[in-house]
Formats: C-alpha cells, structure tokens, sequence
C-alpha cells in the first residue's frame, strides 16, 4: 500500500539516522580512550604536542627579557659575590638560556611525532632543572648571613625565578617544577637552618610562595588546555561542517539533476500520451454516442463509455502530475488577475453538484455578501475550489453534507472554507495525506481512489498566492480544510485610477496601484 510504503520509508530513514548517531558517539568515545591511553600527560596527543608548542614560542618570544634579566641579577649580584663570580654565574646561565632557545627553535622546525613529542618533553625539564641548579649557584652565594643586605636579594631573585618560570614554562607543568622547586628548597633551607624566629617566617614565606605560583602555573596550565580543547572542538566542527556542505551541494546537485530529468521526462511522455489520449477520447465519444450509428450489440456502448471515463481520468492524472511538478521545481507562473473567490466557489459547486447529487450529498454555501475581488490566478483558484470540493464529496457517505464557506479573515484577507461529514482522517495520517501520492487508510478503502495529488496541489497553489493551507479532521466527524488569502491580495472598492503615461488603468486588467487594507473580521471558519 502506498501509504504504508510511505511510512516504512520514513522509518527506515530514521532508523537509519539513529544508527550512523550511535555509531558516531561510539567511534568518539574510543577515539577518547584511545588518546587518553598513548598521551604522556593524560589528554590527547594532538594537544601534547601543542602545549609542547606553547612552551617553545613562550620560551622564544621571551628569549629577549630574559636575557635581560639573567644580565641585570648577575650585575647586581656581583655586589655581593664579586664580579669574577657574578660574571662567571652570568655566563653559565645565558649558555644554558641560549641552549633553550636552540632547542625550542628545532623543536618548532621537526615534524611532530609521539616520539618526538616525549624526546623533547624530557629535554626541555633537564633544561630548566639545569637553569633553576644554576639559579642556586647564585643564589647559595648569597644567604650568607654576614653579608648586609644578600638574604634579602636572595628572597627577591628566588620570587623573581618562580615567578617568571610559572608563567612561562606553565603549559609543561614538569618544566616548572624543575626549574623553582630547587631554588626554592635551598633559600627555605638556609632560613630553616637559620633557626631564628623571622627565618622561620622567611622560610614559611617562601615555600608559601612557591606553593602560589606552582597553583599559578596549574591555573595557566588548566586555561591552556581548556583553550586548546576549544579551538580543536571548532576545528572539528568546521571540518564536519565543510564535509557536510559538501555532501549537501552534492545532493543538492544530484537533486538538480534528477528533477531536471524529472521535468524532460514528464515533458515527453505528457505529449507522448496526450496524443493518443486525445484519439481515445475522441473516438469513444463517437463511439459512446453512436454518431455513425447504434451497435448491433448494446454491450459496446458501455464499453466504449468505460473506455471515454476511463481516458478522461487518466488525462486528469497527467494534467495534475504537470501541476504537481511544476509547482515543487518552482517553474508554476501565475497569471494573475481579478477574481471572485465566492464565484469560483459557486462555479465549482455548480459543476460538481451532479456528483453530489447522486450520492444523495446536500451542499450547503455560506458566502459572506459584496465580497471584494482578489488578485490572484483563476485557473489555479478555480482548481484549488474543485480540488476541495470533490474531496469532500468522494470521501462523504451517501446521505452526507457538505459546507462550502467563503468570506473575511481576522487579518483582512479572504478565506473558502470546505467541510465534509466523511469518516475523517487519523492524525497520524495528515502528513502522510498532505505528501505527493500520499493516502490514508480510508482513502485506501474507499472504491473512489485518487492519486493522491490534490491536497498538495492545493497547499502549493496556496502558498505559490502567499496564503495558509489548514486541515482539520476527526475520526467518524469529517474534515474541513481551510485555505486563505492574505490581506495584500484583497482589492478594495475603488473607483479606477485615471490612466497616465506610466500607470495603466484598471480596466486593462492591470494591478490596482493602491490595495487598501479589509477592515478587521472575524472568520465564519
């Protein structure tokens, strides 16, 4: 059965969605794990080697200031120590500095690699527990206690290391701790050794101090990684999104394509079948009126008549397949012009009122009187009215009503109302009704079925006008399907505007160039 067809598809589709969802979640969650498992500092490696690069342009950037600084503590420690080993002192740490920066340099220039990435890791914390011993060579020289003035020049180069070492060496939280966990233990040790009250505070001070900024760097480590993680998850998400967009425009083209193939193809066999339709047609008339004369047999002036109502409906189907797709490939124009609404709706009773009739169905038309005229298209109004109606009727009992209602909208526009006492349709079927060749179950069983093409001709007319379609139905109650037209298209009573040079005038069948608004009334819907 279509519909059920119809359903099972989009089941499946769904299903199908689901299942590429779970499988894309599953392949994460091991990605994850997997990552967790080969990195060296427990997140993933792609982000190990990238707070390895971190580290390096820190170190290179600040190669500068940093020389500087070894530069200003070893002149001002020579105060203390003497200049021999101030110069001495000065010259071991700028090696080990520029030995740093080298090695930054060639970590940048190498093609990353698991093994690089640990190879380097562990070069660059030797590198900085070597610089923090040589900070202690300093500064062991100076906590002397008979030198005036060095404890406290200690204190303040050790703060100044820590310091400097937190924020730069933060994204390898190991290089950190090599680099000031020494210098702090030896200027803590020789307050502790001190044993006097204020050292012990000292001494507090500076552990207390190196507890700070190792939370710092941890901090600055946490920022890091977070920031790290966030450009990755933009990155992975504009990745996908560029492969989706280029699976849509490949769709999107495929589409193009199969619905340009749609369009010749239904060109083609529109006139390949409109020929002989119209020799079928025309033949069994000649037939079913027996113009050249009576059959000798009775028998074949039903047949020929079967044949006649047989090609006629099958000429329908064609002609609403062509609506159908030139409305959803975009390529339906109106031919706009004034039209009746309440009219059309007369007219579309009237030419279904001996359908109805034999079903023993009463019509009933409620039109609100001295309706305006609106601006639209009569072909595509007049099959929007017909559509609705002979619905209404094929899908009513024997003995059933109709209501057939035209009039205002809240909002100034007009609407045309149609409402059946037919067994009505399951809410769950009103999308599968309002899809191309869609049907319910009662359409299914009825003996009058359709294609199924002309609720959606009907929404897309409507819509193609810039109104609403609405369908309204309840089991063994009926159906009413409300279409409107909106404010804009509703043209007022107005005396013809005098024709200029540039502005025909209404009588040549040209748009009003005013539309006043439809005063506000409420629906009869």
């Amino acid at each position: 059965m279509p519909w059920q067809d119809a359903r099972g598809d989009q089941y499946a589709a769904e299903a199908a969605r689901a299942a590429h969802e779970r499988r894309r979640k599953l392949t994460r969650s091991v990605r994850e794990v997997r990552d967790a498992l080969t990195s060296t500092g427990g997140i993933k490696p792609a982000l190990d080697y990238e707070l390895l690069r971190v580290y390096a342009e820190h170190r290179i950037g600040a190669s500068v200031a940093l020389f500087l600084l070894i530069a200003l503590v070893g002149l001002s420690s020579s105060l203390w120590t003497g200049v021999y080993s101030a110069m001495l002192w000065t010259a071991l740490a700028l090696a080990i500095h520029l030995l740093s920066v080298m090695t930054c340099k060639r970590f940048l220039a190498a093609p990353p690699g698991p093994a690089m990435q640990r190879r380097y890791r562990n070069l660059f914390t030797a590198l900085d527990l070597t610089f923090g011993v040589s900070w202690v060579l300093n500064i062991n020289g100076l906590v002397d206690p008979g030198i005036h003035g060095a404890g406290d020049f200690a204190l303040f180069a050790m703060l100044l290391v820590v310091a400097v070492f937190a924020m730069l060496a933060a994204s390898v939280p190991t290089a950190v701790y090599a680099a000031t966990i020494p210098v702090a233990a030896v200027v803590a040790a020789h307050y502790l050794i001190r044993g006097q009250p204020q050292d012990l505070v000292l001494a507090s001070l500076t552990m207390g101090a190196e507890a700070y900024f190792v939370m710092v760097a941890h901090r600055l480590h946490q920022s890091t990684v977070s920031a790290l993680e966030a450009r990755a998850q933009l990155d992975s998400l504009v990745g996908e999104l560029e492969q989706a967009k280029a699976k849509s425009d490949e769709a999107a083209r495929r589409a193009e394509a199969a619905n340009l193939a749609k369009s010749r193809f239904l060109a083609q066999m529109s006139h390949e079948l409109r020929t002989p339709l119209n020799a079928i047609l025309g033949f069994s008339e000649v037939m079913k009126s027996e113009i050249l004369g009576q059959h000798t047999v009775p028998t074949y002036k039903e047949y020929a008549a079967d044949i006649h109502e047989s090609g006629e409906h099958l000429l329908n189907l064609i002609n609403e397949v062509l609506d159908l797709s030139r409305i959803e490939a975009g390529r339906y124009e109106l031919n706009e012009e004034p039209v009746g609404l309440a009219q059309v709706a007369e007219d579309c009773h009237h030419l279904l009122k001996l359908r109805a009739s034999s079903r023993d169905i009463r019509i009933h038309e409620l039109y609100e009187p001295r309706l305006p005229k609106i601006w639209a298209d009569e072909r595509a109004v007049r099959q929007i009215g017909l559509n609705l109606l002979s619905n209404a009727i094929k899908f009513t009992p024997q003995g059933g009503e109709v209501w057939v209602k035209v009039g205002w909208t809240a909002s100034g526009g007009q609407y045309l109302s149609v409402r059946d006492t037919g067994a009505g349709i399951p809410e769950e079927e009103i999308p599968v009704v309002l899809s191309s060749f869609g049907q319910g179950t009662n359409a299914i069983k009825t003996a009058e079925q359709g294609a199924g093409l002309g609720l959606p001709i009907v929404k897309g007319l409507i819509e193609l006008h810039g109104g609403t379609f609405t369908l309204k139905s309840k089991l063994r109650e009926g159906t009413e399907v409300i279409v409107t037209f909106p404010a804009t298209r509703v043209m007022a009573a107005l005396p013809p505007a005098e024709a200029g040079p540039l502005q025909p005038s209404l009588s040549d069948g040209a748009a009003p160039a005013n539309r006043d608004k439809a005063p506000e009334r409420k629906s009869q819907s």
